[in-house]
């Protein structure tokens, strides 16, 4: 193979990982993975529409 072609590749390995860093960066500070409750409570219920019911029912807790 031409050490060209190599020096390609490893460029655009490079510019890809840069924005799949940047990409992670950007949802860890804008907090795209803040909401671990909701995650754990997710694995005790069988549907999304009982996760949704179940979080409802915790939202008046805290108001009542």
């Amino acid at each position: 193979m031409n050490t060209g072609i190599v020096a390609v590749m490893i460029g655009v390995s490079i510019l890809i990982g840069l924005i799949g860093l940047i990409c992670f960066l950007w949802g860890l500070r804008s907090g795209q993975f803040d909401d671990e409750h909701k995650m754990r409570q997710g694995i005790l219920f069988d549907s999304p529409s009982d996760l949704q019911r179940a979080m409802n029912q915790k939202g008046e807790k805290r108001e009542g």
